[in-house]
């Protein structure tokens, strides 16, 4: 009796053990975030380079709920509302992708649940190519990111994202590019002061627009912090009233861009990404950052990131790993028993990204091979 006492003993604490490390992605405790995003963002035939509206529309959700699976993912980046402006789910207040076959977010949060892995929904806040479509007066045109954050964009923005929370109950949401026109990457230039932004400046800076002449870069900089903080509180709140525990996870390329100092954005979020990928401005998001925050880091083959470097730094300083490409097959990937099966350095660019983090997310030593 004592002995079977002893082994049941070790066995419970084996199970909380895997359980820290492979269990459940919530916002508090130590659980390690491992997500993926076969990104539908981009293709021919659409504006800036963005995915024409329903190329991909008939991915399958079951499948690729068993690709991530399989790459041992327990969040998956999927999408609200893609930068071409088109929803991923049926029946809500944005137009769906032309086309689409499945209720498609709506069954990835399903199989989620069953699955044991978060689902969040893509908001690009920056860029909308059917919003400029429709409201030429209220943008800089169609070349991307050039949206001012204006009272109907955010509320238009605030109502999409509430609207996709309450019809597919996903369990969080992604933000991108949350920029003010050209923002992003310092130097900031300077803004085309549209009759849309002088509105706003009466708004945030509560005193009449002044004249271009007169706006110097210090003022525009505060400009720009209100905006994206006027944005930010009017999105948070909006989806933390349409789901209390909806994570938002904030991917940014410049995390310690001069639009976000001082901001409530950084110290607010649940999740935040360094999509540079780069260990020093990862690490400097401590910094950043309030106490509960999540970090994450990114694997892309455009930010040209060393994953051999990048996976062993955040999983000894518990940092989450998270990474995306273009789909190769269709709307998928290779199996994950290939990147599984070629050694690492044989492969390369999103390939080689792939193949370290399946060993990652998995618990296998970079060094694995998988026999056939």
């Amino acid at each position: 009796m004592k002995n079977k006492t002893i082994w049941f003993i070790v066995f419970i604490t084996l199970v909380v053990i895997t359980g820290c490390n492979k269990g459940e992605t919530g916002k508090s405790g130590n659980e390690a975030i491992r997500a993926y995003n076969i990104d539908y963002n981009w293709g021919p035939g659409g504006a800036h380079g963005f995915a024409e509206p329903g190329l991909w529309a008939d991915a399958n959700p079951e499948e690729l709920m068993d690709w991530y699976e399989d790459l041992g993912c327990n969040a998956v980046h999927s999408f609200g509302v893609s930068c071409n402006g088109y929803a991923w789910y049926k029946n809500g207040v944005v137009p769906e992708q032309p086309g689409l076959k499945y209720d498609f977010l709506t069954e990835m949060v399903k199989i989620g649940r069953r699955k044991n892995m978060k689902v969040f929904g893509y908001f690009c806040v920056g860029a909308n190519n059917k919003w400029e479509e429709d409201h030429p007066d209220l943008c800089y045109g169609m070349n991307g990111q050039q949206i001012p954050f204006t009272k109907k964009y955010v509320d238009y923005l605030s109502s999409s994202i509430e609207d996709a929370i309450k019809k597919t109950d996903m369990d969080g949401i992604m933000l991108d590019w949350f920029y003010n026109p050209g923002g992003g990457r310092d130097p900031l230039p300077p803004l085309r002061w549209m009759e849309c932004e002088q509105e706003m400046y009466e708004e945030l800076m509560q005193q009449p627009f002044p004249g271009k002449d007169s706006i110097t870069p210090e003022i525009e900089l505060d400009f720009r912090r209100k905006a994206i903080d006027r944005a930010w509180q009017q999105i948070k709140t909006t989806t933390k009233r349409a789901k209390p525990d909806c994570i938002i996870w904030l991917t940014a390329y410049e995390v310690d861009s001069k639009e976000y100092e001082g901001s409530a954005l950084l110290k607010e979020v649940d999740w935040l990404m360094n999509e540079a990928g780069d260990i020093k401005r990862t690490a400097a998001m401590r910094d950043l950052t309030g106490s509960e925050t999540k970090l994450i880091t990114c694997l892309a083959n455009w930010n040209k990131q060393n994953p051999a470097e990048i996976v062993p730094a955040a999983l000894k300083e518990n940092v989450g790993l998270y990474g995306f490409t273009k789909p190769v097959i269709g709307p998928m990937m290779k199996p994950v028993d290939y990147y599984l099966s070629n050694p690492i350095d044989s492969l390369k660019e999103d390939e080689r990204n792939i193949a370290v983090l399946a060993r990652a997310f998995n618990d296998l030593p970079l060094n694995y091979v998988k026999k056939q």
